[in-house]
């Protein structure tokens, strides 16, 4: 029979995880009242059943560039089709369908701002886009996740 509390146990072992996925078990185990052989299986447990597929890093904002590319789609293009062949690039981590003078807004990613202007060019062989325009971000303040 199963335990009716282990969707809410696995919740908190997983939101526990998602805030530092190097946390030893046996601190796992104690903050929620388990032993520690229990947090274990049921981490084996979430990874064979496909909840967890990796446990991985997040680079801090200094170890990495970032840029705005603002992009407009010429009137004979579908948006929806260059927004998904920008998802295929490399560097583009988010892609924007947005109001205004511009159609597109994505980030780019790259560790050099050489990189990113290697990207951009990417961005402009694309068929549709007819104008791009990009600002290097200095500085995020606040925590954007």
């Amino acid at each position: 029979m199963a335990d009716t509390n282990s969707n809410s146990i696995d919740d908190k072992i997983l939101g526990i995880l998602k805030n530092d996925s190097r946390k030893p078990f046996v601190e796992i185990a104690n903050s929620i009242g388990m032993s520690e052989s229990a947090v274990r299986r049921r981490v084996k447990n979430l990874q064979d059943i496909g909840v967890i597929k990796k446990f991985t890093i997040e680079m801090g904002p200094s170890n990495k560039t970032s840029a705005i590319t603002l992009i407009s789609v010429s009137s004979a293009a579908d948006t929806a089709v260059v927004s998904e062949q920008l998802l295929k690039l490399t560097g583009v981590e988010t892609v924007y369908e947005i109001t205004g003078q511009y159609d597109i807004a994505t980030i780019i990613v790259a560790p050099t701002i050489l990189e990113i202007n290697s990207y951009i060019d990417e961005i402009r062989k694309i068929e549709g886009v007819s104008d791009t325009n990009t600002v290097i971000i200095l500085r995020t303040l606040g925590n954007i996740k």
